[in-house]
């Protein structure tokens, strides 16, 4: 039984928490929204203007995860009791896991500033497409996993994890680094790299949140 069942039931009672879980879910929400307007630049090659004004919109969350922390410091801190603990270890570490995709974000708007034209994936353009493909539905699924609390569907997407995003990263750069797979010039082959790892770490800390719904706070983000 996930923790946050708990938390859940607690907060709904409590404005100052059920706030923090509001804003955790709208923290998650806007991540998603930027991660898919970042991966959509970096394909389409938006104008300099667009892409920093998306870089900017990473200050949001950032202020979102102080947000929520603030508001769990202050609630532990007027609570003796320490039975909630757990759960709100949890949420601040939920938030944090969603502030470091918005920095990985904010890394592949940079690739894409550094490009002078939308970017050729040559031969790898299928396995990148369908890794893109993945984390996008993964995101969008990772928001309905924490919404309702859905175990089941925690555990498939991390159960697939390894096999749909880790391992299809790993081939990718090591069939870059190789040689195997060559490129027009040594930047295309740096920025492909940079761009496959990106997507394997948010894919990563997309995981680590659904794994929330489903292990103990001391297996958050390993397997059960």
């Amino acid at each position: 039984m996930s923790l946050f069942n708990d938390i859940i039931k607690i907060w709904k009672s409590d404005s100052l928490l059920s706030q923090a879980w509001d804003d955790s879910i709208s923290m998650l929400k806007l991540s998603h929204d930027i991660f898919i307007k970042s991966i959509d630049s970096f394909n389409s090659h938006d104008s300099v203007e667009e892409i920093k004004a998306l870089k900017k919109e990473d200050r949001k969350i950032n202020d979102y995860q102080m947000t929520v922390r603030r508001k769990v410091l202050t609630y532990f801190s007027l609570e003796t009791s320490s039975r909630e603990v757990p759960n709100g270890l949890i949420l601040v570490d939920m938030v944090v896991d969603i502030e470091r995709i918005g920095d990985y974000c904010k890394n592949i708007s940079d690739l894409t500033l550094m490009q002078k034209a939308p970017f050729d994936f040559g031969e790898l353009k299928e396995e990148i497409a369908a890794m893109e493909s993945e984390v996008r539905s993964r995101f969008s699924t990772t928001i309905q996993v924490i919404e309702n609390q859905d175990e089941d569907l925690a555990r498939t997407l991390n159960d697939k994890y390894k096999k749909r995003v880790s391992s299809v990263s790993d081939k990718i750069v090591s069939s870059i680094v190789s040689g195997d797979v060559k490129l027009d010039s040594q930047s295309k082959s740096a920025s492909l790299v940079l761009y496959a790892r990106y997507l394997k770490r948010i894919g990563a800390h997309l995981k680590n949140i659904t794994s929330t719904v489903v292990n103990a706070y001391d297996r958050i983000g390993y397997e059960r």
